[in-house]
This record gives structure tokens, sequence and C-alpha cells, in this order.
């Protein structure tokens, strides 16, 4: 590839990360440009490596970015099996009419075999060649008259892998006894050969789509976004499951930049009267100022959350952050509801497992008055009454909810006596703001009380929480 080319294809590919939610400065690129002179262009995994040492800042960024890597900078091009039938093909690609029958047809039972052979034996090459056959052979479909395109799970339905493992165990373990750890090492080596396969199948997919549509426009459908960027509101099992290892990583990233902050203010407010009468043994020039010693306080934290099904996810994971965060507060109080508030402070204990907390609230707590069905105003209502002491001069308080009160009392009331007594109060919603005040949503009347701000993701959470933390 002439430098031009690879020029062009470094910018589109930095343009791709962006878009795909991945930061990255000016410097950075300059100086992924600069490492291109210190590889070996033809050595596509150095480039790999060069541009992943010089952009990437966080691990959970690494799997989009070696999707995005594969699509513009992919192994292959064109179909490099297409030849190998008549022998044109010289680097040993499977394809030389091993596992077609006589009408040329793929034959499902052979490439079955050879998929297990492949899997018993572990060579990553030839399972790569084999990838590129089978989506060849099974992954192409007509979506439109005159227009194909490729799918992964065709390959995957029609090979059928993961059913495979009893035979593969046989094979692996060859008389030893079942059950024991040779059977339980011999099963996670099966799993994870299987799961390389099945995601050289998909990137092979996604090399064959972007040829057919163009890198750039593939990158914008075929790449997830981060975790990090999902809706809590629209987050799967696995989104969810990939945001809560990111909470005490975000949270020491946040305290990090905390101290920095407190470690740049230390210095108070000019003591005039100290600097005059420092300055009296300099002429009255005052060469060296000084300052009031600052006082840093550490607030109190108090968080009321709707953990009701259309919100849970949210309200777990911010109440987790929460808790990661609480050596930056004097105290950290939790408060959950449904129809009903409760305190649930005590199933967060230091050092405890939060997920296990997580559920132990769920399981035990008192959330629940009369239907289950959201209720913030006697919510609020009952969190005033039972806990007078939660909100104070010092207090940050939090309400985390999509205020959908299913057109229910609101006791705005009763909200805007906590939110006067309290030193900070914002209400963070997950909802797109486009959707306040639609439907039952009672929006309108809190946003009139309390600060409302739109929190659909980790990333609004990360910025809104380096505004709450204290200076």
């Amino acid at each position: 590839m002439a430098t031009g080319g690879l020029i062009e294809r470094e910018i589109g590919f930095f343009h791709a990360l962006r878009d795909a939610g991945v930061s990255i400065s000016l410097a950075e690129v300059i100086d992924a440009t600069r490492a291109l002179g210190a590889i070996d262009l033809l050595d596509r995994e150095a480039l790999r490596a060069a541009y992943a040492a010089t952009t990437l800042k966080r691990p959970a960024h690494r799997r989009t970015f070696d999707m995005l890597f594969d699509l513009w900078f992919p192994p292959v091009t064109g179909d490099p099996s297409a030849g190998s039938r008549a022998g044109e093909d010289g680097d040993g690609e499977a394809g030389d009419g091993e596992g077609l029958e006589g009408d040329g047809k793929p034959d499902t039972e052979a490439l079955r075999d050879a998929l297990r052979q492949l899997l018993l034996d572990g060579d990553e090459e030839a399972m790569q060649r084999f990838a590129r056959q089978t989506v060849r052979d099974l992954g192409r479909a007509d979506t439109q008259p005159g227009r194909q395109s490729w799918f992964s799970y065709r390959v995957l339905r029609g090979l059928s892998p993961e059913t495979l493992m009893a035979s593969l165990l046989e094979n692996l373990l060859a008389g030893q006894q079942r059950g024991g750890m040779a059977e339980k090492v011999a099963r996670q080596t099966i799993s994870e050969r299987i799961r390389q396969f099945q995601e050289m199948v998909e990137s092979e997919v996604r090399r064959r789509l972007a040829e057919d549509r163009g890198a750039e426009q593939l990158s914008k459908t075929a790449v997830q976004p981060l975790a990090e960027q999902v809706d809590f509101l629209r987050a799967s099992r696995n989104d969810m499951a990939e945001l809560r290892r990111q909470v005490f990583p975000l949270a020491r990233r946040l305290a990090t930049r905390l101290t920095a902050k407190r470690r740049l203010g230390r210095t108070g407010k000019l003591d005039f009267r100290r600097t005059v009468r420092a300055s009296l043994g300099t002429g009255g020039v005052p060469l060296v100022t000084h300052h009031r010693p600052q006082k840093p306080h550490k607030p109190e934290l108090t968080v009321i959350c709707d953990v009701s099904g259309s919100v849970a996810g949210f309200a777990h994971f911010t109440l987790m952050l929460a808790y990661a965060l609480s050596e930056q507060f004097t105290k950290v109080r939790a408060f959950a509801f449904i129809d009903t508030a409760d305190e649930v402070s005590r199933f967060f204990t230091p050092g405890g497992d939060v997920a296990d907390a997580l559920a132990r609230m769920s399981a035990e707590a008192n959330l629940v008055w009369f239907d289950g069905h959201s209720d913030y105003g006697h919510s609020l209502e009952e969190f005033a009454a039972n806990y007078p002491d939660a909100v104070g001069p010092r207090t940050s308080l939090l309400i985390l909810g999509d205020a959908r009160n299913n057109y229910r009392a609101t006791a705005v009331t009763t909200l805007r006596s906590l939110v006067a007594r309290s030193r900070h109060a914002y209400w963070l919603n997950p909802e797109p703001q486009a959707y306040w005040g639609s439907g039952d949503s009672a929006t309108t009347v809190y946003a009139d009380v309390i600060e409302m701000v739109e929190v659909r993701n980790a990333v609004q959470l990360e910025a809104f929480v380096q505004r709450l933390l204290p200076t």
C-alpha cells in the first residue's frame, strides 16, 4: 500500500474511532503517524500495536478499536480462496473442493468434520483460512433482486460449533477421568477456541461487507457503541455487566481528578493584614503574599432512587458509583423507592460485594406500599416524614428517576422543602430531554423546584459527578 493511501486510511480510521466514542487528541494522531516510521509497514500486527499504543487509553475500548482496525486495514482483499479450487491459490487455503457436494453446494457435514479437527489442533492460521472459506460458501444470501449480502449467523447456524463440545471433549480427554480438573481445563480450552472461530467468522463477514459498502459506512452501523455510551434505559444485560465492571475504575479516575483540584486549590483567600505586615521588611513592597488556610470540606451525600423496572438498571449503576466514591464524602446514605421509600444504606458495607448488596436490596427492602407502580409523591412524603435527618445544610441531595408518576400526586411542596434544606440538590433523569413532560411524566412540575439533569449514559454521568464532587 502506498504511503499516501495509508495516510488516507489512517485519517478515516481515526475519524471512525472518534465517531464510535474513543477520544483521540491531535497530539495522539501525530504520535501515531510518527510511529509508522519505527515499524515495518508490511507487518499488519505491528501497525495495529503502534496505533493501539499511541491512541488507546482504556482497556474497555480495545474491542471497538480492533473491530474498526479490521475494517480499515483488512488482512486480505477480495476473495483469496476463490482461485484455490483450480489450484491457483498457493497459500494453502482450504478451498480446493473439500466441503462441496457433487452439485457444488456446501457439504455441511464435511465442513463440520473439518472444523472439529481444526478445533482439536488449535491452529489459528488454519482456522482463519477455514473461516474465510465457510463465509464464502455459507454466509452469502440474496437480500434484494440482484444484490447479495453476508451473514455470520448463516455460517454459525450451518456449522453449529457449540454442538461439537461432547465429541471434542472425548478426543481431548482420551480416556481420562471425567468430572475432574482435566475435563474443566479441556472444556475451557474448547470454549475459547469456539469463541475464536466465531469471532473470525464475524470479522470476515465485516470485511466482505466493508468491501461491498465501504468501511466508512459500515463502521457507523456494524460497530456497537461503547458501553459507557449506551443509554441506561436501553442497555442489555451484557451492557450493564460491562458498566458494573467500569464503576470502580471510573471512581478512581474521578477521585484522582478531585485530589488534583484540591491540591491546586489549597491556597485560600488573601490575608491582607499578614501580607502588609510582612511587606514592612521590604520597604512596603509585598514580595510575599500570605493567604488564609483553605479548609476543604467533605459534604454528605443522600441518594434517593426509583428502582422500578423501567429505570432499575440506571439506579443500580448510580448507587454502585456513589458507594465507590464514598471516601470523598463524610457520609453516604441511600434510599430506594417504588411507591414507598426505605433506607438501603444497610445493604452496602465497606469492602462488601456490591452485586450482592443490590440483590439483597431488591429482596429485603420495603419498597412497595400499594400496587408496586411508581409513586413519587407518596415516596417523597414517606422519606421526609421517616428520615428528617437525611437532608441538612451540608447534604448534596440526588434524586434518580424518570419522573413518570402514573398521574399521581407529585408532593412538590415536600420536594421544595427538601431542596431548601440541602446544600445542593439535583435530579438525574435517564430519559432523553425530548420526552420530558410527555404522557405521565411529571418532569415539568419537578423541574421548577430542582435542577434536572439529563443523564442517559455513563459518559454524561461521569461529567455530572465531576460537578458534584467538592472542590
